[in-house]
């Protein structure tokens, strides 16, 4: 498989594994599972996981670790791994995984708002890249708006043909459990969605002095293991609770930690080393098709007019986040490629001066 091909294979697996854990998630839940149980184990497991690639990968070329750094990553298990995680799986469980998928992509603007905030970007709103950035974080905010206040007629597609007994019987045992709440679920994840920006904010400072994303990783799965854990058993303490003896518990558990955090985190590094980070961007909304889809089929989710609009303009608003982020990068490459010729120039004409 060429060298073009073989990222773009790895990015779109990644993304069936994310619509793979908003669907085996729900399902846990629908068992009766209590997402903040959920998201503990997939710390646990997700520690277990990326352990191995810290000490294979980075054990050897280690930065020193600060007190900066360990407060930095403090910070980030509480933002990033419990805050993030803890407000997704209680929003999942009260909305849908479409519903969660397509405001997973209101990821860039808000990191974006944030970046303008902390001065790490700039609001150029005199070139194109700037205008395309504020006018994508409107449609963002917008398309959240409106899947969340708005939902209208259910879009007839008809039924799936596909029958899973398991799906069949969750959804006739639990009913109690799988009711959402069209407010409170989305708002919940859309505060997931804030929470993560913020890590990312803090993630970008920290890795100009500790460049080991495994390791740091690692730090943080292991640190929010014990935060979901304390916050879990404060609302939940029974044996029965906490027992993986019900597969599809165990499945999504170990699904969440080890495939989603352990082996999607490898992949995406890998590409973003190659490829960039832009690159792994761009494939999110597929992630909301998938989701969407297998949903439907599997789990007779509805679609409503408000999800497939909101959606769309989510995810119009990402791609032009990303586009005016990619320009002003092309736009930066320039500037300090223009600069390296003149300099270039000035040494060669200093050298002819002296020759003469």
């Amino acid at each position: 498989m060429g060298s073009g091909l073989f990222p773009l294979f790895l990015m779109v697996l990644v993304q069936f594994v994310y619509a793979g854990m908003n669907i085996t998630s729900k399902l846990a839940m629908l068992s009766g599972m209590n997402p903040l149980i959920l998201v503990a184990y997939r710390q646990i497991f997700a520690t277990l996981s990326i352990v191995p690639f810290a000490y294979w990968l980075e054990w050897k070329t280690l930065p020193k670790m600060t007190k900066r750094i360990m407060y930095q990553i403090i910070l980030s298990s509480l933002l990033g791994i419990t805050g993030n995680q803890v407000l997704f799986f209680v929003g999942l469980k009260y909305s849908t995984a479409t519903i969660a998928s397509a405001l997973t992509n209101l990821l860039p603007a808000f990191t974006f708002v944030l970046a303008v905030l902390f001065r790490q970007e700039n609001i150029r709103m005199k070139d194109k890249a700037g205008i395309a950035k504020v006018f994508g974080t409107l449609l963002c905010v917008g398309g959240a708006l409106l899947l969340s206040f708005y939902h209208g007629k259910t879009i007839g597609l008809g039924e799936s043909s596909i029958h899973w007994r398991f799906a069949e019987k969750m959804e006739g045992t639990n009913s109690s459990i799988s009711k959402t709440n069209l407010l409170l679920g989305p708002f919940t994840i859309i505060c997931s969605a804030l929470v993560w920006a913020l890590w990312f904010i803090i993630q970008a400072d920290m890795s100009k002095t500790f460049s080991a994303p495994y390791t740091s990783t690692a730090y943080m799965c292991f640190l929010g293991s014990f935060q979901c854990v304390a916050i879990a058993l404060c609302f939940e303490s029974t044996a029965s609770a906490w027992s993986l003896n019900n597969a599809m518990r165990l499945i999504s558990s170990l699904y969440a930690g080890v495939i989603c955090t352990g082996l999607a985190y490898c992949l995406m590094s890998w590409t973003i080393a190659r490829k960039g980070p832009l690159y792994v961007s761009i494939f999110s909304p597929l992630q909301l098709i998938i989701t969407a889809l297998v949903s439907w089929a599997l789990l007779r989710e509805k679609l409503y007019i408000g999800t497939v609009l909101g959606s769309l303009l989510i995810v119009l608003g990402l791609y032009s986040v990303l586009w005016g982020k990619n320009k002003e990068m092309n736009n930066e490459d320039t500037i300090d490629l223009t600069i390296i010729e003149s300099i270039k120039d000035n040494e060669k004409e200093e050298k002819n001066d002296l020759k003469l």
